[in-house]
């Protein structure tokens, strides 16, 4: 199964709170037969500052720190809503779009009032997630995924959290709030960059180059 701690072998921890996304992330590992724990199990573990300037350098950030907590199988995802018209934005920033303390509604609030003036054919925007799994035998794995759509004119849809209900898939013809878990599961960028990650976990992990943070 790759790197393991020598106690709990199986268990891996997710460095999130979001109980959406803890709720996806269980349900994509889950062929692995892998025990899946958020941060809530770990109430000693503050808040990880996500300083890095990309996706990717904020994954691996979290990954690391939580694995060093806990010694175990650390996975983290950073991901987000990158919108053509905005130049790549909200991008890694997609969490705080309005601010320090974001809400999703704000974010959507905001997201449309900055859409405002922007044409149906200009509306192109993609999801992209980056996951790093790290381990305590300074291992990784990275995978990313994308899921590309439209930016809605308005919300729809109840399920899914974030930027969801303006998030408008084309092939699926509904916003991904509109779809079911496993609908979504199918067609996310978190699903594929979890896919990609299943398929490197038995062979696919390799050693953290000397000098990485």
């Amino acid at each position: 199964m790759g790197p393991s701690s020598a106690s709990e072998p199986h268990v891996v921890v997710l460095a999130t709170r979001n109980a959406g996304k803890i709720k996806e992330l269980h349900a994509l590992l889950a062929p692995l037969g892998l025990s899946v724990q958020g941060l809530d199990a770990y109430p000693e573990i503050g808040e990880i500052p996500e300083t890095g300037a990309t996706f990717l350098e904020n994954a691996r950030i979290k990954a690391r720190a939580v694995c060093r907590a806990t010694g175990r199988i650390s996975l983290a995802d950073d991901s987000g809503l990158c919108v053509d018209a905005l130049s790549g934005a909200p991008g890694v920033y997609s969490a705080r779009f309005s601010g320090e303390n974001a809400t999703d509604d704000a974010n959507n609030a905001k997201l449309l009032a900055a859409m405002a003036l922007v044409p149906e054919r200009d509306r192109t925007c993609r999801f992209v997630s980056v996951v790093v799994a790290a381990s305590p035998d300074d291992r990784e794995l990275v995978a990313e995924g994308t899921w590309e759509g439209r930016v809605a004119a308005e919300p729809a849809g109840g399920g899914g959290f974030g930027y969801d209900p303006l998030f408008f898939d084309p092939q699926a013809g509904k916003t991904a709030a509109e779809l079911t878990p496993a609908e979504k599961n199918g067609r996310s960028h978190r699903g594929k960059a979890l896919a990609a990650l299943v398929e490197k976990w038995r062979t696919g992990w390799t050693e953290v180059a000397a000098g990485e943070g």
